[in-house]
């Protein structure tokens, strides 16, 4: 057991949440470029020659300079093994953002220093506080005009209700940024303009200590020096059960574009992020360090590889350890299963697994056996708990505009519906039946025209319609007929699960209230 526990505790798992722009797939590259996986740190924006951020790598990823996927990579850092669950920050997302989530022992915050908190952040944080998961704080561009960080620090509390403590502390901002200083260590980095990557090192006693003298302005210096004192006196204190917890979150200053602070967050990270911790199955808590294998799809993938249209299911190993070619029970199917050639990612880039532990991501080449929240055992047949799973608030008529590719058009659709990236209902009680594209996100749409087009070569036509809200029902089986014979606008999901689709939350009160033993359930498994 002794070796499995030491793999099981090296392994770190965890999510980067941010908004659009905030400086997430910079960070990420940063983060990949200290554990040698990449050589130089590829810019996201920037002239045509610039290096492709290697964590985006679809095709409309590349032309919009977003991260529409989640990606997965993984590299060491000392004796760390590290993974990163690169989601989506555009509300562009979907739910495949969110059950990424569920795959993450702990999640990284990132936020603008110029914006402070924004709505996707918001949107991602409230996920993972679902969840209880510790939550650490990036908060980037400080070598911008900023706002002043105490504010920042206030509105997480007031918006997204959790405390926070800095580990360490900026002196300065914008064009007198001069570095940070390290809370724990009484260290302070400097910061270079000219040079971001050279950072010196001063060690300090304390933040009064004369040696700063020497290289701040005495102006700021004054400032920052009032600041930590402040910090001292008013400040939460330090708490490292909160933190595991989720009801403090450690905040940290730099700039990821420029390096600067990038490599002191990481160590701490490290120092304090859970190693893997247990997941709750119909069986009760599965524990990482159980001798025997389990694990859960929470991602379904097609088209990674263009030219060989394959599909790769991720699944997140809860307990024990993957051998090469080991046996397993997928329990929804019942079925015993050999897992052959699981592959590692850093982006596209793939390498075969020989074993994997707790903690680690591994994606297994799909033929149509996986759905997301699969659960693969390698003894006995217990469930993990069930995904989340978010109703739709944007639809259309999906329909194909050459009768010819209709068969490519079907293949596509419904791999993207497997895959999580939309939800696929049909009319009912109308005829001609017509397909209804549900997505959580608008840009949603973009994504799914332009790969129907780029992998399935099927054109589409998409009809916007009017609803916001998509609802399961279930209930008392004589109303449940008089509703179907009654109420417009009813579709199947592709279970065949009834689904009512109302325009605003009026229309759906008048239902509830006109058929009171029917349930109207936001979540399909909850029908």
């Amino acid at each position: 057991m002794s070796k499995l526990n030491e793999e099981i505790t090296a392994r770190k798992t965890f999510a980067i949440i941010s908004h659009p722009d905030a400086g997430k797939t910079t960070l990420t590259e940063k983060l990949l470029y200290f554990g040698g996986a990449i050589r130089e740190a590829g810019s996201v924006k920037g002239k045509k020659n610039t290096k492709q951020a290697t964590s985006d790598w679809m095709e409309i990823e590349k032309q919009r300079g977003i991260s529409v996927t989640s990606s997965v990579m993984e590299f060491h850092y000392k004796d760390h093994h590290i993974n990163i669950l690169d989601t989506p920050g555009h509300e562009d997302f979907s739910e495949d953002t969110y059950r990424t989530l569920t795959a993450a022992d702990s999640a990284t915050m990132l936020i603008d220093a110029a914006k402070g908190v924004e709505a996707q952040t918001e949107k991602l944080f409230k996920v993972c506080s679902m969840r209880g998961i510790p939550i650490f704080t990036f908060i980037n561009k400080m070598d911008r005009e900023v706002r002043d960080p105490f504010e920042l620090m206030e509105e997480m509390e007031n918006v997204l209700g959790i405390r926070s403590y800095p580990m360490n502390w900026p002196i300065g901002m914008g064009q007198n940024f001069y570095g940070i200083y390290d809370r724990h260590s009484k260290k302070v980095e400097l910061f270079n303009a000219e040079n971001p990557s050279h950072v010196e090192v001063k060690e300090t006693t304390g933040p009064d200590d004369p040696i700063l003298d020497e290289f701040v302005d005495s102006a700021f210096l004054a400032q920052f020096r009032e600041e930590m004192e402040l910090l001292d006196v008013a400040g939460d204190p330090y708490d490292e059960s909160k933190i595991m917890e989720g009801d403090l979150t450690p905040v940290f200053f730099g700039s990821a574009v420029s390096n600067f602070g990038v490599q002191n967050f990481l160590e701490h990270f490290l120092h304090f992020a859970p190693s893997p911790v247990g997941r709750d199955s119909d069986q009760g808590m599965i524990e990482p360090v159980q001798d025997t294998f389990s694990g859960f799809i929470f991602k379904v993938q097609a088209n990674m590889n263009p030219k060989h249209r394959d599909r790769i299911a991720f699944l997140r190993i809860t307990s024990g350890k993957y051998t090469q070619g080991m046996q397993v029970n997928h329990v929804r199917l019942n079925k015993t299963m050999k897992l052959a050639q699981p592959t590692q990612f850093l982006a596209q880039d793939r390498s075969i697994v020989q074993e994997a532990y707790a903690g680690d991501i591994i994606g297994l080449f799909d033929p149509g056996t996986f759905r997301i929240g699969d659960s693969l055992v390698e003894k006995g047949s217990f469930q993990f708990a069930e995904m989340p799973h978010f109703s739709p608030e944007h639809f259309a008529a999906i329909s194909a505009k050459d009768a010819m590719k209709h068969k490519s058009f079907e293949k596509g659709l419904q791999q993207l519906t497997e895959e999580g990236a939309i939800q696929l209902f049909e009319t009912y009680n109308k005829y001609p039946q017509q397909q209804i594209v549900g997505v959580v996100g608008e840009l949603q749409f973009e994504v799914l025209e332009h790969r129907l087009k780029n992998e399935y070569k099927a054109d589409i036509r998409l009809e916007h319609l009017p609803f916001s809200i998509a609802r399961w029902v279930s209930g008392d089986a004589d109303e449940l007929e008089q509703f179907k014979k009654r109420q417009r606008n009813l579709a199947t999901d592709r279970d065949g699960k009834i689904v009512a689709l109302f325009e605003n939350e009026f229309q759906m009160n008048m239902s509830k209230d006109k058929y009171p033993n029917l349930d109207f359930h936001e979540n399909s498994y909850l029908n």
